[in-house]
């Protein structure tokens, strides 16, 4: 079996084991999935769905967000943990927003990374879940998940977004690394996977018998 077989062998049992997939982080307005998301960096999405409510109610508006002053935004993110960096970003995306881009969310990778705290793995998600665009966010249990089942050998996002750019069918990128998210967190665990219950233990090149 080569490697385009074997990720076709994934799509596949991953869509069926979650059909209903999609991102963990809630959000209603295009700018929240993009703040939430620098949020979640170092952070569970639990937290984030537990501290983005207050926020987003206190700053309703990209405006609000870039007329806040920092130390308030810290008030509320303190739990996610890097709130200096995260509230500074979140201050300085805002602004770039509304000034640069009349306060809408861009719809480009290229766009989107220009802005203050948004590497590749936020602007990939932007991309396809906002806009449907192809796109692959390699957030660590895409990496390792890809890993072991022998999809990528290396653990830099950037290599592995390319090397499953090159054998994932474009417009099943997204919903497969939603799939694959929520198969780390439930199954394959980085500390005690579940192989037994495994449904993609059949094509694993390093499944625990």
């Amino acid at each position: 079996m080569n490697k385009k077989q074997r990720a076709a062998q994934m799509i596949g049992l991953l869509r069926n084991e979650y059909p209903d997939v999609r991102c963990a982080l809630t959000y209603q307005k295009p700018h929240e999935l993009l703040i939430a998301t620098r949020l979640s960096a170092q952070c569970t999405d639990k937290r984030v769905n537990m501290v983005t409510p207050a926020l987003f109610e206190r700053f309703p508006t990209i405006d609000a967000f870039a007329e806040a002053e920092v130390p308030e935004i810290e008030e509320y993110i303190k739990s996610c943990g890097l709130y200096h960096t995260k509230a500074n970003d979140i201050s300085l995306m805002c602004k770039e927003l509304r000034d640069r881009f009349g306060g809408v969310v861009p719809d480009t990778i290229e766009e989107l990374t220009t802005l203050p705290g948004v590497g590749r793995k936020t602007a990939n998600l932007m991309v396809g879940d906002l806009y449907g665009k192809p796109a692959i966010v390699c957030d660590t249990h895409v990496i390792r998940i890809t890993n072991l089942i022998g999809l990528t050998d290396t653990k830099d996002a950037g290599k592995v977004e390319k090397e499953l750019a090159a054998l994932i069918p474009p417009e099943e990128g997204i919903l497969m690394c939603h799939r694959l998210v929520w198969h780390g967190r439930l199954v394959c665990i980085a500390r005690r996977p579940q192989c037994a219950s495994c449904c993609l233990s059949g094509i694993c090149k390093n499944v625990k018998k």
